[in-house]
Parts: structure tokens; C-alpha cells; sequence
């Protein structure tokens, strides 16, 4: 199954069309916030809410089974702090979540840490390590969560 995943666009809504567009064959869009757009722009996306999404309704975070896996699906402007994952990692574990997507940092990230993956997919918008504006693309499996960046 492959899931498109993206954040930080900042209302930069041509760019979301254009990843929308390249990826007609994803069974899910997701967004992990600070869009900047109004819900309708959002409707085909499972969307949260990021902490510059001040006038939106979304939630601050949904969980998604897929495939055998319980995703995290968060901003996480309020759990990251000093650059350390670990809250991420405790909520995820509060939820019984074995994967979390997030953004915020504005840095494509796939790591795991005390056997949670944690995947952020980039900005759409700028990337703060100075590198292409990116996205991800998931794939996964019961067993298997293969990772790829998109570089825009």
C-alpha cells in the first residue's frame, strides 16, 4: 500500500496540487500540518493541525491503522524540544503506535528509536538543513515499511 505523506507547506497550495497530481496512485494522503489553508483544501488529506494552523478545526492528532501497523499522525511542535524525539516516542507508545509522522522540524527524518519509526517527510515549503523540498512516500506491509523522499 502506498501512502503519501507531507508537511509544512505553508500555504503554498500549488505544491500540494502537484504532489496530489503526481501520486493518483496512493491509497491515503496525509498531512502533518502548519498548511496554512482552509479545510477544503485539505479534503482528500488525513490532516492535523500544525502551530500555525490558529483558525482550524483539525485535530491535533489522529491515529491510523494500516496494514497491521497503529500510526501517529501528529505536528509535533509540542513534544519536540532540544532537538529530542523521546516524547514523540512516549506518546506513540501511550497510543500503541509503532510508527509516528510528524513535521514541524522542517528536516526529512526516518529513524527509530526504542522500536517506534519515526518519520517526518520534509517541508514542501523550505527544509532547514538547507536541502530540496521534499515529501515522502510509504510502503507498506505487515512486516515491512519501506521509506522514500521525493525531493520537489
Amino acid at each position: 500500500m502506498k501512502i503519501t505523506v507531507v508537511s509544512d507547506n505553508h500555504g503554498l497550495i500549488q505544491v500540494l496540487n502537484k504532489v496530489k497530481e503526481a501520486n493518483k496512485d496512493s491509497s491515503f494522503f496525509i498531512h502533518c500540518g502548519d498548511s496554512e489553508l482552509e479545510e477544503k483544501y485539505l479534503s482528500c488529506f488525513i490532516s492535523v493541525r500544525g502551530n500555525n494552523d490558529y483558525y482550524s478545526t483539525i485535530k491535533d492528532y489522529q491515529v491510523l491503522e494500516v496494514e497491521g501497523h497503529r500510526i501517529l499522525i501528529i505536528h509535533g511542535h509540542r513534544l519536540i524540544f532540544m532537538n529530542s524525539y523521546q516524547n514523540l516516542v512516549l506518546k506513540a507508545k501511550q497510543l500503541d503506535c509503532d510508527v509516528v509522522l510528524f513535521g514541524h522540524t522542517h528536516v526529512f527524518t526516518d529513524i527509530v528509536i526504542d522500536q517506534v519509526r519515526l518519520i517526518n517527510p520534509g517541508s514542501l515549503s523550505y527544509n532547514r538543513d538547507f536541502s530540496p523540498c521534499c515529501y515522502a512516500n510509504l510502503y507498506l506491509r505487515k512486516d515491512e515499511i519501506k521509506v522514500e523522499r521525493i525531493n520537489i
